[in-house]
């Protein structure tokens, strides 16, 4: 039977048929970080437990620590108390972990590509939602919950209720100032914030074949924000040229042997999808968002709808509320919207590629002086590489802050936060309602997006600049 990418992977890993469409799964790499990590421990411990396979699970610090310039583990001082948990459990249990300042820390989903902890053909869970990025490899990988992880860490596996199949195909040329990020919020746009709800997410066609390894991390990290725990792009030569040779990718012949399994994982030509789209690339034009949901999007050169052209009486009131919070009239055109803050980062959007996209818009300009601009890296790999370029130094003289790795302002758990009521253009991948800070607005936008945004002090079409 012609067989997706998707299944091949979980029938591989099924270790026992639950019944009624569960499954209890092996779960090949395990990674956890400060939030829930120590505490996930802690329970396995509690309940006379050990960690079952602590060769598989990594470790590192990033949602609660400070990203401050200098900072230590103490910077924070709520985050100091999960960081001690996690370190001792970590030391405890014999589970690698990657610390502050050690090579190897930054955000989890930022490491494991870049750090080859995760490789094709593998599944791997995350007690975080954007688990979904590392499917840019070829992987199995989700979100789960606190009392999963436990059990995960306890027994290195997790019933899983099998999903349905959704795929998109992104096929044409990309047109000019057009970003794996746009392409991203595009779809969630067209389809909806619950159009992958119950599915796991293939990206395809010929633009996706084109992009490079980050930009397909990109792609699937917002494949939770389209309702879908799993997102996943075919392995091809442009992964196996990423993945060679990094820190813990096979090695000689265990490497030809992995190559040769890999080659057989993408979908069968004729593989029959629950849901199979097709997104032409000149219809995307850089995106950005306008309410409180990853699908309240437009292309930037457009305008804020107005509630009474929505599809349904639900939309409207949520579009309504949307524009109250986010303090914006039906109807106004989006560029030229005054913008007071700027946030490069996050793991949707914090690799040197990404750093690099930004700081090209910058060449030779400074911010607006009325915005607040950050650059937080995602890795300590990633800001190591992008100041041996010189893009720190291009990033400082426009008026930017030079940041430490770590989750920072993207869900703020770390004690910082954009100011009630100021305007952001992020690159991160949710605009919730006071996801960046209490009465924080943000946008959602790419990397050139934001850069171009904190030099004129309003949002832009980047393809101005």
């Amino acid at each position: 039977m012609p067989t997706t990418m998707f299944d091949r992977i979980w029938d591989q890993h099924v270790v026992a048929d639950l019944g009624e469409g569960w499954s209890l799964l092996y779960l090949d790499r395990i990674l956890v970080h400060d939030l829930s990590g120590g505490r996930a421990m802690e329970e396995v411990a509690e309940a006379g437990y050990k960690v079952a396979e602590p060769r598989h699970v990594f470790a590192t610090p990033d949602h609660a620590v400070s990203s401050a310039p200098g900072r230590t583990a103490e910077t924070f001082p709520v985050g100091a108390k999960l960081l001690r948990s996690l370190r001792a459990r970590c030391a405890a249990e014999g589970v690698r972990m990657f610390d502050l300042g050690q090579r190897g820390n930054g955000i989890v989903h930022v490491i494991a590509p870049e750090m080859a902890i995760v490789l094709p053909g593998l599944t791997l869970a995350c007690g975080d939602s954007h688990t979904c990025t590392n499917g840019g490899v070829g992987a199995m990988a989700f979100g789960i919950g606190a009392s999963e992880l436990s059990h995960a860490l306890a027994t290195q596996t997790l019933p899983q209720r099998r999903p349905g199949s959704f795929r998109i195909r992104f096929e044409g040329a990309r047109p000019p100032g057009v970003t794996a990020k746009d392409m991203i919020l595009a779809a969630i746009g067209r389809f909806g914030a619950a159009a992958g709800t119950g599915m796991a997410m293939e990206y395809g066609g010929s633009a996706v074949r084109a992009m490079s390894l980050e930009e397909r991390l990109t792609l699937c990290n917002l494949s939770i924000e389209m309702g879908a725990k799993v997102g996943m792009v075919a392995p091809d030569d442009t992964t196996f040229e990423y993945l060679a040779g990094r820190d813990f990718a096979p090695k000689g012949r265990a490497w030809e042997a992995a190559l040769a399994d890999w080659r057989k994982l993408p979908s069968d030509a004729d593989a029959r999808f629950t849901r199979d789209e097709v997104i032409e690339m000149a219809s995307i034009a850089p995106q950005i968002t306008w309410g409180t949901s990853p699908e309240q999007v437009a292309d930037v050169t457009g305008h804020v709808p107005r509630p009474e052209e929505a599809p349904d009486a639900a939309r409207a009131k949520s579009w309504e509320a949307a524009l109250r919070y986010m303090g914006l009239e039906p109807g106004q055109p989006l560029i030229g919207t005054k913008v007071d803050w700027v946030f490069i980062g996050s793991c949707t959007n914090s690799r040197v590629s990404d750093l690099r996209a930004a700081a090209e818009v910058l060449r030779g300009r400074k911010r607006a002086p009325h915005v607040t601009a950050w650059v937080v890296p995602g890795s300590e790999k990633v800001k190591a590489e992008a100041e041996a370029e010189g893009l720190h130094h291009r990033f400082l003289e426009a008026g930017f802050e030079w940041r430490e790795p770590g989750c920072a302002l993207c869900v703020s758990a770390n004690g910082e936060a954009v100011p009630p009521g100021a305007r952001c253009v992020s690159t991160s991948n949710r605009n919730f309602v006071g996801r960046q800070g209490t009465g924080a607005r943000t946008h959602l936008a790419s990397p050139a997006m934001a850069a171009a945004a904190a030099l004129a002090g309003s949002i832009v079409d980047v393809r101005n600049f």
